[in-house]
C-alpha cells in the first residue's frame, strides 16, 4: 500500500471527514424536519374567497388571442380579481430558455398589476391569517432582501415583503411585492432546527447559497473528495488487517483507532453509498437530466390560446361554495376550468361551463400523438415511482405507461387533468440511486416507525466512522504543527526566543 495513499486519507480526514460528520450529525435532524416551504395546499387554503369577475373585465385583458398559455388562473388579491398566466415554452428550447415569465392583470383595469402598496400588503397578509387560521394578528410588516429561507425564491418574486405575526408559533411568510403571491412561509420550530438540520446538510446558508453556480461546485466538488476519502480508507482498512495466531483476521489498532478501523470496515460501503448518492441529487455534469416532465406535460396539454382560455372563464358563471381559486388546466389543447376550494377539493369544468369529470378516454384521445399507450390504468394504490414518504402522493391516481424506448409513466391526476409526475429512464435511475441509497426509500422499508428503527441505527454507525476519522486526523495534524513549529524560550529579559538553532 503506497504510503502516500495513507498519508492523503489522513490529511483529507481532518477537513473533509469534519464535513461527512456534520453531514451525519444534521440528517439525523433532517429524518424529522424538512426545509421550510409553503405547500401548494397552504397557499391555495390562505386565499380569500374568490368574486369571479364579469366577462367584460376579462375581454379588457390586452392579451393576443393567438398567444400560447401553459397555464392561467384568478385568484383574489387584496379584495381584487387577478389574473395570473404563465406563456407556454417550447421543450425544443434549451432549459434556461423555457422558464416563461407569468405575468398577472388587474381585472378591474385590464391592465398588468400595479406594485402593491403598503395597505394592499397589510390587506394580503391579514386575509392569509384569516383564512389559514393563525391566532395572532399582523406583528410586524416590512420590506426584506434575501435571507436564510428565502434563497431561492427572492430573485424571481423580488421586491419581497416579510410578515411576522404575533401567533404562538412564530409564523412568518414572504410576500412578493409586484404580484401579491405568498411564496413562502416559516415557523419559529423550522427555523430552528433547520439552523441543525437542512442549513449544514446542505452546506446551505446564504452567503454561499445565493450564488447558486458556486454553491452547487461546491457541493459537487465536497461529495468527490468524500467519495475518495471513503474509498482511500476502504482500501487502507483493509490492507491493515492482520492475521491472528488462529488463523483469522483482525484490526492491529487499540482504543479510538480500533473503532474507526472496524467500524469503516463494517459500515464502509454504506458511508460511500451515501456520499456518492448525495452527490448524485446534485445532477453532476447533467448524468441523470430528465426532461420528460416538460415535454409530456406539454404533450398532454397540448396548445391552448388566451382566445380559448378567456372563452371558458366568461362562461363559468357558477361554481361550488369556497371556491379560492379557478385554473385553467388544458387537456389536449382543450380548456377546463377547475374550481378549487379551501379545502383543496377540485370541481372540474368543460368550455361552456358544465361540470366535466375526468374521465379514462379523455386521456387517452389527449395522448392519441407521440408514442403509444402500453397500459392505462387509475392506480388506487402506491408503485414504486408514485408513493408517500416524507412527501404526499396523490391518490388515486391516472398512470399511463408509454410504449417507447423508455417504458416512460405519466402521473395524472383525476380530478384536474393535471400532469403530477413523468418518470422516463434518467428520472427512473435517480430514484433509486438518489431516493433509494440515500435515504433508504426501498419498498418494504418505507413505513415507520419500522424506517426509522433501521436508519438510526446505521446513520449512528456511519457517524462514528467519520466522527472518529476525523478525530484522528486531527490528532495526527496537531502533533505534526508541534514538530514544525519551533519551541519559544524565555530569555532572561523576558523576551522569547527560539530554541532552534539560527541559521
Amino acid at each position: 500500500m503506497p504510503k502516500a495513499v495513507l498519508v492523503l486519507h489522513r490529511w483529507l480526514g481532518v477537513v473533509i471527514g469534519a464535513v461527512m460528520t456534520l453531514w451525519c450529525l444534521s440528517g439525523v435532524v433532517m429524518l424529522y424536519v424538512d426545509y421550510p416551504r409553503l405547500t401548494p395546499a397552504e397557499q391555495l387554503r390562505g386565499l380569500p374567497p374568490l368574486q369571479l369577475p364579469g366577462a367584460a373585465a376579462l375581454a379588457r385583458i390586452g392579451l393576443p388571442d393567438d398567444l400560447p398559455l401553459a397555464s392561467a388562473r384568478v385568484e383574489m388579491v387584496a379584495g381584487r380579481a387577478v389574473l395570473r398566466i404563465v406563456p407556454d415554452a417550447s421543450p425544443e428550447r434549451s432549459i434556461g430558455q423555457m422558464r416563461a415569465m407569468p405575468a398577472s392583470y388587474d381585472l378591474a383595469t385590464g391592465g398588468p398589476l400595479a406594485m402593491l402598496s403598503p395597505t394592499d400588503l397589510r390587506r394580503v397578509a391579514e386575509d392569509y391569517a384569516a383564512q389559514a387560521g393563525l391566532a395572532g394578528g399582523v406583528k410586524a410588516i416590512a420590506a426584506t432582501g434575501i435571507d436564510q429561507w428565502t434563497v431561492q425564491a427572492y430573485r424571481r418574486n423580488r421586491p419581497l415583503v416579510r410578515v411576522d405575526y404575533a401567533d404562538p408559533a412564530g409564523t412568518r411568510i414572504y410576500i412578493a411585492g409586484k404580484t401579491g403571491e405568498i411564496v413562502q412561509q416559516t415557523t419559529r420550530f423550522e427555523r430552528f432546527w433547520n439552523w441543525l438540520g437542512a442549513v449544514p446538510h446542505w452546506l446551505y446558508p446564504t452567503l454561499l447559497r445565493q450564488h447558486a453556480e458556486a454553491w452547487s461546485q461546491v457541493v459537487i466538488w465536497t461529495s468527490l473528495i468524500g467519495c475518495f476519502l471513503t474509498l482511500t480508507g476502504l482500501w487502507v482498512g483493509i490492507a491493515r488487517l492482520r492475521r491472528r495466531k488462529d488463523g483469522s483476521f483482525g484490526s492491529p489498532y487499540k482504543r479510538v483507532w480500533w473503532w474507526h478501523h472496524v467500524s469503516g470496515l463494517i459500515f464502509g460501503l454504506l458511508t460511500l453509498s451515501w456520499v456518492a448518492s448525495g452527490l448524485l441529487s446534485m445532477n453532476p455534469w447533467g448524468l441523470l437530466q430528465s426532461r420528460a416532465g416538460m415535454i409530456q406535460r406539454q404533450r398532454l396539454a397540448g396548445a391552448m390560446p388566451w382566445a380559448a382560455a378567456r372563452s371558458a372563464l366568461m362562461r363559468l358563471e357558477r361554481w361550488p361554495p369556497d371556491t379560492r381559486r379557478v385554473e385553467i388546466v388544458p387537456l389536449g389543447g382543450r380548456p377546463y376550468p377547475v374550481a378549487q376550494a379551501g379545502d383543496g377539493v377540485a370541481t372540474r369544468f368543460d368550455a361552456g361551463g358544465r361540470r366535466a369529470p375526468l374521465r379514462r378516454e379523455d386521456i387517452a384521445a389527449a395522448l392519441r400523438s407521440g408514442p403509444p399507450i402500453a397500459s392505462l390504468a387509475l392506480l388506487t394504490a402506491e408503485d414504486a415511482y408514485h408513493y408517500r414518504h416524507k412527501a404526499s402522493a396523490r391518490l388515486p391516481v391516472w398512470r399511463a405507461i408509454l410504449a417507447d424506448h423508455q417504458a416512460t409513466r405519466l402521473y395524472v391526476d383525476p380530478d384536474t387533468g393535471m400532469l403530477l409526475r413523468a418518470v422516463d429512464g434518467n428520472a427512473r435511475a435517480s430514484r433509486w440511486l438518489q431516493d433509494g441509497l440515500h435515504r433508504l426509500d426501498l419498498p418494504g422499508l418505507r413505513a415507520r416507525p419500522l424506517w426509522d428503527l433501521v436508519v438510526l441505527p446505521l446513520l449512528a454507525m456511519v457517524t462514528l466512522v467519520c466522527g472518529t476519522g476525523t478525530w484522528m486526523g486531527w490528532r495526527k495534524a496537531r502533533r505534526h504543527l508541534r514538530r514544525r513549529t519551533p519551541a519559544r524560550l524565555p530569555s532572561r529579559h523576558g523576551v522569547a526566543q527560539s530554541a532552534r538553532p539560527q541559521d
